[in-house]
């Protein structure tokens, strides 16, 4: 079936989420024809990039990698290596703890900290149940695995001040940062000012090349910059990633709002439809998880339909707690836009199975 339905998505003029099917011929032209190299991640196309993440965080400096993966985890062994404590706190559902195979630690040494409930944001006023002296406190904005809501920017300061008074770094994943500042209604210079470091990625909201930038303090930086060579990340060329990157950020950074208010859109044209459920109500960011009411094979019957009229939507929906729910993600981007809000409602419908 998985076959079947690759072949069906590759025949489909439109799509439901972000900026529609992944193609490669769309990815290489956002590489332009002129776009100067780099030798070993200097100079070039990457030096550029590096240049205009860190003047649109208001951060001293960046450094280009290829995965977030190893943003993350590099950034924060350095925050713990210059404290000399090992801990990390974090949201029990967040990506270090949940998607990394347990490389914080297993690669890194570190120990990971859940705090808060997995189901909920995390609250400042949760923090004060850490009695032990952490090496950094890491926030996720938004937290993807619960549908995409935004902290408070009252409580997001406190957390961020919290682990400031406890010696800690403050250091943001932004994977969605683009999104979240839409959300705040802030430029992201704003919300990372209240961050020690921060990384954002390019290939989710902004539909780049894999690859993200790590921004913060020009020291803190230079010691992530050698240990992406020591784990690998220097490649002899990362022009076409950052070439990429930097042509999506131009493009879609200024659409962000425009993408949040057809997120809010959706969610009021399909929240009254039997069986269907948007988390959070209403979207923070432009993103949102559909909960239907619906069985596995209904909904993998309703794609194919869809698809067969040149609708993509998902390859599958993920399980829940509840056997008769599934989730699905739905991130708003170009293709989004190009829809009729009354494509997108009965898009669900048929996916809801009412």
């Amino acid at each position: 079936m998985d076959a079947d339905l690759d072949a069906l998505r590759a025949a489909c003029d439109r799509a439901l989420t972000g900026h529609g099917p992944v193609r490669a011929a769309d990815l290489l032209a956002t590489i332009p024809p002129d776009t100067a190299v780099d030798r070993y991640g200097s100079g070039g196309v990457v030096a550029e990039l590096e240049a205009e993440v860190a003047g649109l965080l208001g951060m001293p400096a960046a450094v280009y990698l290829p995965s977030g993966t190893m943003a993350q985890q590099v950034a924060l062994r350095v925050h713990a290596d210059r404290r000399g404590r090992r801990t990390v706190v974090a949201h029990p559902q967040c990506h270090l703890f949940l998607h990394e195979g347990g490389a914080l630690e297993r690669v890194q040494g570190l120990i990971g900290r859940p705090v808060g409930d997995r189901a909920r944001l995390l609250t400042r006023a949760e923090l004060d149940g850490v009695a032990e002296a952490p090496a950094a406190l890491v926030v996720e904005l938004p937290q993807r695995e619960i549908g995409g809501p935004l902290v408070g920017w009252d409580d997001l300061a406190a957390q961020a001040a919290w682990a400031r008074e406890r010696g800690a770094a403050a250091h943001l994943d932004g994977a969605r940062l683009w999104e979240a500042a839409a959300g705040y209604g802030r430029p992201p210079a704003e919300v990372a000012a209240l961050f020690d470091t921060v990384y954002v990625s390019f290939y989710k909201g902004i539909g780049a090349l894999p690859g993200c930038c790590l921004a913060g303090p020009a020291d803190v930086v230079a010691e992530v910059r050698e240990w992406r060579g020591r784990m690998g990340g220097t490649l002899f060329g990362m022009w076409p990633g950052a070439a990429s990157a930097l042509t999506c950020l131009r493009r879609r950074l200024p659409l962000m709002p425009a993408y949040l208010e057809r997120a809010r859109e959706v969610a009021a044209a399909v929240r009254e439809l039997p069986g269907v459920r948007v988390v959070p109500d209403p979207p923070d960011t432009p993103m949102l998880h559909l909960l239907l009411e619906t069985t596995p094979e209904a909904f993998t019957a309703a794609v194919v339909r869809l698809a067969e009229g040149g609708l993509w939507t998902w390859q599958q929906a993920q399980t829940t707690s509840d056997p008769s729910v599934l989730k699905t993600e739905l991130s708003v981007g170009d293709a989004t836009l190009a829809l009729s809000i009354e494509e997108i409602r009965s898009a669900v419908v048929a996916l809801a199975g009412t």
